[in-house]
C-alpha cells in the first residue's frame, strides 16, 4: 500500500468533514470545499481522524489511495489555515493594484492587464510590486498565481517580469562582439 495513503489525517477543531455516497465535504473557518469520492478508494472518518484505504489490491487503487489522501489533507489544511502564493514584479514602472475582486497590472504593455479573481480567492497588494493571493483551495491558488505570472514571465537577460517570491531567475550573459 502507498506510504502516503497509510498516514491518517487529523482533523483540527472547527473543521467538519462529511462523507456522503459520492462526495466528500470539508467545512471550516475559511470556507467549504467539495470533492467527488473516487471509486477505488474508501474514506472513513473516526473521532477526528480520516483514514484512506484502497478498495481492492490493484496498483491503480494503491496509487489513488495516496493521491486522495494528499487531496483530503490539502482540503483540511485549506479550510483551517488557508494557502497563499506571493508574487513580485521586477521592472521599471511595473505596478499591481488590487481593486475588489480584480487585479490591475501595469507591466510594460500599452494597456493595463485586468485579471478577475474567482469566488473564494482574495488578492492583496501590500506594495505596488507585491501580489499576495490567498484562498482555501490549493489548486485554485496555485493555478491563479501561474496565470498571473504567465502575463509577463521573467525574461532571461534583465530578469524583468512577474516571478514567485521564492523564485530564483538565472540571468544569461549578453552577446559580446
Amino acid at each position: 500500500m502507498s506510504r502516503v495513503g497509510k498516514m491518517p489525517i487529523t482533523v483540527p477543531q472547527g473543521v467538519d468533514v462529511k462523507i456522503v455516497d459520492d462526495q466528500i465535504t470539508v467545512k471550516g473557518a475559511n470556507g467549504t470545499l467539495v470533492r467527488p469520492a473516487h471509486a477505488l478508494v474508501k474514506v472513513e472518518s473516526e473521532a477526528g481522524v480520516l483514514k484512506v484505504s484502497p478498495t481492492d489490491e490493484s496498483a491503480e487503487a494503491d496509487a489513488m489511495s495516496g493521491t486522495v489522501r494528499a487531496l483530503l489533507a490539502n482540503m483540511v489544511n485549506g479550510v483551517s489555515k488557508g494557502f497563499e502564493k506571493k508574487l513580485t514584479l521586477v521592472g521599471v514602472g511595473f505596478r499591481a493594484q488590487a481593486q475588489g475582486q480584480k487585479l490591475n497590472l501595469q507591466i510594460g504593455f500599452s494597456h493595463p492587464v485586468v485579471k478577475d479573481m474567482p469566488a473564494g480567492i482574495t488578492v492583496t497588494t501590500a506594495t505596488p510590486t507585491e501580489i499576495l493571493i490567498k484562498g482555501a483551495d490549493r489548486q485554485v491558488v496555485g493555478q491563479l498565481a501561474a496565470e498571473v505570472r504567465a502575463f509577463r514571465p521573467p525574461e532571461p537577460y534583465k530578469g524583468k517580469g512577474i516571478r514567485y517570491a521564492d523564485e530564483r531567475v538565472v540571468l544569461k550573459e549578453t552577446k559580446k562582439k
